[in-house]
């Protein structure tokens, strides 16, 4: 995908899976964006583990340490839940 988004040459928009070691994966895959010289769009958090702890201070240090500005964070929607719409929780920069 690094390939694509390079020829595309469009900000990168990194979607942040809520769970155990998130900082982790979502630090090192900024990394990864600043090394190839991406534009950054900024992040977003999805909720995929309804029993996360420490969620909300995990979402804190993300808001801190990644480069672009928080999108917006998804709520946990557990199977069968008709999904919202993007706009509904999404918060775009103008």
């Amino acid at each position: 995908m690094a390939d694509l988004a390079q020829r595309l040459a469009l900000p990168v928009g990194l979607v942040v899976g809520l769970r155990l070691g998130c900082l982790s994966h979502a630090l090192l895959t900024a990394e990864s964006i600043a090394h190839r010289k991406l534009p950054w769009a900024g992040w977003v958090g999805n909720a995929i583990d309804p029993d996360m702890i420490s969620r909300s201070e995990n979402v804190t240090s993300l808001r801190a340490r990644l480069p672009g500005p928080c999108l917006g964070i998804h709520s946990y929607q557990p199977t069968g839940v008709p999904v919202i719409s993007a706009s509904d929780w999404l918060a775009l920069p103008e």
